[in-house]
């Protein structure tokens, strides 16, 4: 049985408000849970809640020595992107735990950056109904001009939560 989770609520009230507000309102619920995703001015362009666009401006604070952003920013951008097609697709009674990062960078960016992350419907039911398990989250992180600087595999689990 699937119990909603406050992220999953949060959502789909978002979801339900204005096309010009509901990505601002999740943008800023993102932030606020996750402090780093504020600091570096992450958005989350939009949704459908199986599949997820999360853009960072190429602004001093995320930039690199040579001017484009920086690696650790476009591993976060693709962490958060695949988290939270996850958190949102979890039982309530499920903890999210990123397993593993592996992440090749092949070519230099260029511009502002985006990160892409989908759930196919098959991973979404297993997320929904298996007390615990693990998949490759698909994401796809590109530049301005529409390169993919790094090839990112996020590798998500998730466990029942402690009860107390």
């Amino acid at each position: 049985m699937f119990i909603p989770n406050p992220l999953r609520i949060f959502a789909d009230r978002a979801m339900k408000m204005p096309l010009w507000l509901r990505f601002k309102i999740l943008t800023w619920m993102f932030r606020y849970k996750v402090k780093l995703v504020g600091t570096c001015k992450i958005e989350i362009k939009e949704t459908d809640l199986k599949s997820v666009t999360f853009f960072v401006k190429n602004r001093n604070k995320v930039q690199n020595h040579i001017g484009s952003v920086h690696a650790a920013t476009m591993a976060l951008i693709a962490e958060s992107a695949t988290g939270f097609v996850v958190g949102i697709n979890l039982p309530g009674d499920k903890l999210p735990l990123i397993k593993n990062m592996n992440l090749n960078y092949v070519k230099r960016a260029y511009g502002d950056m985006q990160a892409i992350a989908s759930l196919t419907d098959e991973q979404i039911h297993i997320l929904q109904n298996e007390p615990k398990g693990d998949f490759l989250v698909n994401v796809k992180v590109t530049d301005e001009s529409g390169n993919e600087p790094v090839i990112a595999e996020m590798h998500w689990a998730w466990v029942e939560k402690d009860k107390k």
